[in-house]
């Protein structure tokens, strides 16, 4: 086996990961992706849930309906089957976000670490549309990629206990939604009004791994606004189509 082709390896009796490589790209998450829906769209008995990840695809099943060598053969099938030529999600979800003062502690420092005005980060912080790699950490929290590395920062040397649910960080390269209540060591420059986790709710996370993500810069009424409305589940999130998905 050729080291650039998907490896498939056990993780206990009741799963199998299938990588696709060691970087974190578009390309290797695509695939990953990729997968997934081919899965989803054709389920095999015994598959209980799949968790994406940068770079690989954790198939966890039920030893009960099925067993390692015979999915083992299924996902390899699969495999075979994808084209060349993947593609990405196309579809963008806008989220709204309030920056700085109470809900962007850090965003003056942030500022201040690449010598410009606060305004600026908020402009690059909007200016790409970022790609979820993944899901992890604390339900629901997102992994994305794509932001303007100009204003890549640090994460905080000490973290802090408790972050408030919705607040949008920076950690080097990469930014992220906090979904709940929790700690967390990653530069605060706004905070967002939508619920981005629910267990109530169908499905529970907001946002999910392969769908692109846009920020808006919202004032404090517009977030109040927002919030209010989330809060009652009578916001819709909106989403936009992103190109033709590919790569």
């Amino acid at each position: 086996m050729k080291e650039t082709e998907p490896k498939i390896r056990p993780a206990g009796d009741s799963c199998l990961v299938v990588d696709f490589g060691n970087a974190i790209a578009l390309e290797i998450n695509a695939k990953v992706q990729t997968l997934r829906s081919n899965l989803e769209a054709r389920p095999v008995p015994g598959i209980m849930e799949l968790m994406p990840t940068y770079r690989s695809l954790a198939v966890y099943f039920d030893p009960m309906e099925t067993n390692l060598e015979g999915l083992r053969e299924t996902i390899s099938a699969e495999i075979g089957s994808i084209d060349e030529q993947v593609e990405i999600g196309s579809k963008e979800a806008v989220i709204p976000v309030c920056y700085g003062g109470e809900y962007g502690p850090d965003l003056e420092s942030v500022a201040k670490h690449h010598g410009i005005s606060e305004e600026e980060v908020i402009r690059r912080h909007c200016s790409n549309s970022c790609y979820c790699y993944m899901l992890g950490f604390t339900p629901g929290f997102s992994y994305l990629g794509g932001m303007d590395e100009s204003i890549a920062t640090p994460r905080l040397e000490t973290p802090r206990e408790l972050i408030p649910a919705g607040s949008v960080g920076i950690a080097g390269k990469q930014t992220g939604i906090y979904p709940i209540d929790s700690p967390g060591g990653w530069q605060l420059i706004g905070r967002t009004p939508l619920v981005m986790y629910d267990p109530a709710r169908e499905p529970a996370t907001l946002l999910d791994a392969g769908l692109w993500i846009r920020f808006r810069p919202v004032q404090k009424d517009e977030y109040l606004d927002i919030r209010e409305k989330a809060i009652k589940n009578a916001y819709e999130l909106e989403i936009v189509e992103k190109g033709d998905g590919t790569l």
